[in-house]
């Protein structure tokens, strides 16, 4: 295999729990080693569909997905489940960006197959958690939020950026403190340490996200503060809450002016 295009389809392909992290991370290891090119003649990217996928969890509306506490062993391990599906989700997701936007800079492609990367050892350590606690993943149900906005954004590199990473895996930076000392209060330093790794690495996805976005809106020749606005009217309502990190969002590549859109959209 020499065509970093079918590496990023195989990984998407992937459906069992056990082979999309391994081949991630392996192949992520190829790429570093130059092992992969970005082939100008490749054809292009097939349609939009869902990737891979174990046939647990089951997928509901997030509506119907319970409220837990953390103060069992069974609540914190729905909330590690929640998290560790987000970053299932997130490994495609770069894949997809990999796969889908051809004809970008190589630093792009480094960059989200670098993302891919961090999200199978993400998922791979609250796994480990989960089992640690007697449950695996697939364990709660679950929903395809993020995916969806992956479909809603196919057609366009410039919605992708702003709104998968500045959106729904940000949303991550604002909840994932408060987490932490919560988790910490209960004496779970186990689960508050990944949650530190993984909100350390995030931030840098997200900053990802800022610089493919707005390389996206010089492009275009669009405005990327007006641009934001406009794309969180059509796509966000309902999915941004306050309150927002800023301190994280700003390391992320976040302005002021974009924050106070954010604020203005949000619940």
């Amino acid at each position: 295999m020499t065509g970093l295009f079918e590496a990023a389809r195989t990984c998407l392909d992937a459906a069992t729990v056990d082979d999309k992290p391994a081949l991630t991370l392996a192949m992520a290891a190829a790429f570093a080693r130059g092992e992969f090119t970005v082939l100008d003649g490749a054809p292009p990217p097939e349609p939009i569909r869902m990737p891979g996928r174990p046939p647990r969890p089951r997928l509901v509306h997030p509506r119907d997905l319970p409220r837990r506490g953390f103060g069992t062993d069974e609540g914190r391990a729905a909330f590690i489940h929640a998290v560790a599906h987000i970053e299932f989700n997130a490994m495609d997701l770069a894949w997809d960006a990999v796969y889908r936007f051809r004809g970008m800079p190589a630093a792009f492609y480094a960059d989200w197959v670098s993302v891919a990367n961090d999200e199978a050892r993400h998922f791979n350590l609250l796994r480990g958690r989960l089992r640690e606690l007697r449950h695996d993943y697939g364990d709660f149900d679950a929903h395809n939020g993020l995916w969806e906005m992956a479909e809603k954004t196919a057609h366009d590199g410039l919605a992708r950026m702003a709104l998968v990473p500045r959106v729904l895996e940000a949303r991550g930076l604002d909840v994932t403190p408060g987490m932490i000392v919560k988790l910490r209060g209960l004496g779970d330093d186990a689960t508050a340490d990944i949650l530190e790794v993984i909100l350390r690495e995030e931030i840098a996805h997200v900053a990802a996200g800022s610089r493919w976005y707005r390389w996206h809106c010089e492009r275009a020749g669009v405005e990327p503060r007006v641009r934001f606005r406009e794309l969180l009217r059509e796509y966000a309502s309902g999915v941004l809450h306050k309150p927002f990190n800023t301190e994280a969002r700003l390391e992320a590549g976040f302005d002021l002016e974009e924050l106070e859109s954010l604020l203005a959209a949000a619940e």
